[in-house]
C-alpha cells in the first residue's frame, strides 16, 4: 500500500523504537523523529522514497549524533524503481555510517518495519579482486582511447573488438587463414574461438580449418579505419 504522506511512516517507527525501550518524540529541532534511551540518541529522517535530499539530510544530522537512520517506504509494487535496490542503498548508507530502515504498510495487518543496516555498521562488500583484474586487463589490452565517456547507443571499441579487427585485417591482407596461423600472426591465442564464435558476424568458414572474411568484416575495417591507422602510428 503506497503512502500518501511521510507522516504515515511515523507511528510504525515510533512503535518499533518504543518496543526497544526508547522514549520517542517527533519534530525536535527539525528532526523528524528523535529516540532516546539512557545516553543513546537516535535521529530518524523520513521520506516516501530514497533520494539525494534524504541522504544529505542524514549526513547533516551526523553533526548532532553518530546514530542517524533514514527511513523510507518499501512499496513492493514499484518493481522497476531504484528504491527497490535496497541492498545497494544499505551499502551506501553503511559507507556513510548511517542506518537504513524500511516500512511496509498493509491494509489489514500491522506495518512491517525492517532494519536494513544499523548506524555505524561496517560495509559488507569487499573489493572484487577478479572484477578489478578484468578491468585492468581490458584497460591494458586497448591500444588507445577510441570511445567517448558517457556516450550511449554507440559501438564501443573494446579489446575484443580490436582483436577482431586485427584478425579481419590479417585475412584481408593474407587471405584465408587457419586458427593456428592467425594466432601466430596476431599474438592472440584465442583466434580459434574468435573465428568459430564469430560474435560480430565478420568471418566465415570456407573449408575445413580455413576462415575468410565476410562483407561485414570488410565494412568493419572501413568503419574503424582510424583505429587501424593508430596501430600503424
Amino acid at each position: 500500500m503506497a503512502v500518501q504522506k511521510e507522516e504515515e511512516l511515523y507511528q510504525p517507527i515510533k512503535t518499533f523504537y518504543e518496543k526497544k525501550g526508547y522514549i520517542v518524540k517527533s519534530e525536535v529541532m527539525h528532526c523528524d523523529i528523535v529516540a532516546v534511551k539512557e545516553n543513546e540518541t537516535i535521529i530518524v529522517e523520513l521520506k516516501k522514497t530514497f533520494n539525494l535530499a534524504l541522504l544529505l539530510q542524514g549526513v547533516e544530522r551526523l553533526r548532532l549524533t553518530d546514530k542517524v537512520v533514514l527511513a523510507v517506504e518499501r512499496n513492493r509494487k514499484k518493481s522497476g524503481a531504484h528504491n527497490q535496490r535496497f541492498s545497494d542503498l544499505a551499502e551506501l548508507c553503511r559507507m556513510l555510517g548511517i542506518g537504513l530502515m524500511t516500512v511496509t504498510l498493509f491494509k489489514t495487518k500491522p506495518a512491517l518495519v525492517e532494519m536494513l543496516c544499523e548506524p555505524g555498521e561496517l560495509p559488507v562488500r569487499h573489493a572484487r579482486v577478479k572484477q578489478k583484474a578484468k578491468l585492468l586487463r581490458e584497460f591494458r589490452e586497448r591500444s588507445g582511447d577510441y570511445n567517448v565517456g558517457g556516450s550511449n547507443g554507440r559501438k564501443l571499441v573494446t579489446a575484443y573488438r580490436e582483436k577482431s579487427l586485427k584478425l579481419a585485417l590479417l585475412i584481408r591482407e593474407e587471405g584465408p587463414v587457419s586458427p593456428s596461423q592467425a594466432a601466430r600472426a596476431t599474438g592472440n591465442a584465442r583466434c580459434g574461438e574468435f573465428l568459430r564464435n564469430n560474435y560480430y558476424g565478420w568471418f566465415e568458414r570456407i573449408s575445413r580449418g580455413q576462415y575468410g572474411l565476410r562483407k561485414e568484416g570488410e565494412a568493419a575495417l572501413i568503419e574503424y579505419a582510424s583505429v587501424i591507422e593508430n596501430w600503424k602510428r
